[in-house]
């Protein structure tokens, strides 16, 4: 972890562009509650084959306008070899967007396969896409790709998921972000290997509040992470009780967030899921409203 300690700390909120009217005012008001905290920056997600591309640009730059530097989210996957010039004409296209608009940070991703597609296109893996938009842009972007403290579920192996977040780190990520995890010790774990290789970026944690158990079980499946047996065990315990599911998982998460700050983790970003308490409770809990006076 030693690596990790050297880097400024930074916080961040990450959201989903919304489908509805409905949705839009909802992620305005979330966006005003988690502004009060000056987080360093806020991020959309880009859907599953690009299928968000239009509500993540409209909302990328909605907020972006607002006052906080905001990072769009950007997939590779999803299009067949013959549609390689109209995909790369329009990962070109976005960039510009960005860049004409103040953009400096792009979240750079491999993305989700979209439902019923069996091939990908001929940027298949993230260190591609990284490597697109330096040579597309330069240095202009501070590029962010994902960890795996747990491993991509989807890896061979775990020698070979390294492997491949360090491809990433030689094209030109500045940075990653994780996915969620619930035992800190894999996330030490994973930047204890890396140091090993030589790679020494920000890696900052990814931090999923616990809101409702059957989404979270659902989500964990789908994207490999981990939800301890202990932890799985007493949410089943509770039912439908709403409220201790979200005070067990409130004191949970925040003990996990105090475990990594301590040990020097560069930072947080929280999966917002579009809701503000359950992120901005762990924040208050921590105490990093003044980071200067940080207690870590």
């Amino acid at each position: 972890m030693e690596s990790q300690k050297q880097f400024k700390r930074r916080f961040s909120f990450e959201f989903f562009p919304p489908k509805t009217d409905q949705g839009k005012e909802k992620l305005q008001a979330v966006r005003n509650q988690l502004a009060e905290v000056n987080p360093d920056f806020f991020s959309v997600t880009f859907g599953a084959g690009g299928s968000t591309r239009d509500r993540t640009i409209e909302t990328v730059l909605n907020l972006h306008q607002q006052g906080i530097s905001t990072a769009p989210h950007l997939s590779c996957v999803g299009g067949t070899r013959e549609e390689i010039g109209e995909l790369l004409d329009e990962i070109g296209e976005l960039l510009d967007v960005y860049k004409e608009n103040g953009i400096n940070r792009i979240v750079a991703l491999r993305g989700d396969m979209p439902s019923g597609m069996g091939a990908s296109g001929e940027l298949r893996y993230a260190n591609e896409l990284v490597e697109f938009i330096r040579q597309h842009s330069g240095d202009h972007f501070n590029l962010e790709v994902a960890a795996y403290p747990e491993f991509h579920p989807q890896a061979r192996n775990a020698e070979e998921d390294l492997k491949n977040f360090a491809r990433k780190v030689q094209a030109g990520a500045n940075s990653a972000i994780t996915q969620y995890f619930f035992n800190a010790d894999s996330y030490f774990y994973f930047i204890d290997r890396l140091e090993q290789m030589g790679v020494t970026i920000p890696v900052v944690p990814g931090i999923m509040p616990i809101v409702n158990f059957s989404s979270l079980v659902r989500f964990s499946d789908m994207c490999g992470a981990e939800i301890p047996r202990w932890i799985r065990k007493q949410l089943e315990a509770y039912g439908d009780d709403t409220e201790s599911i979200l005070k067990f998982g409130e004191e949970v998460v925040t003990e996990m967030c105090q475990k990594l700050l301590k040990a020097g983790a560069p930072g947080l970003h929280f999966y917002t899921l579009n809701q503000a308490e359950p992120s901005l409770s762990i924040w208050k809990n921590l105490g990093i409203s003044d980071r200067e006076k940080i207690a870590f």
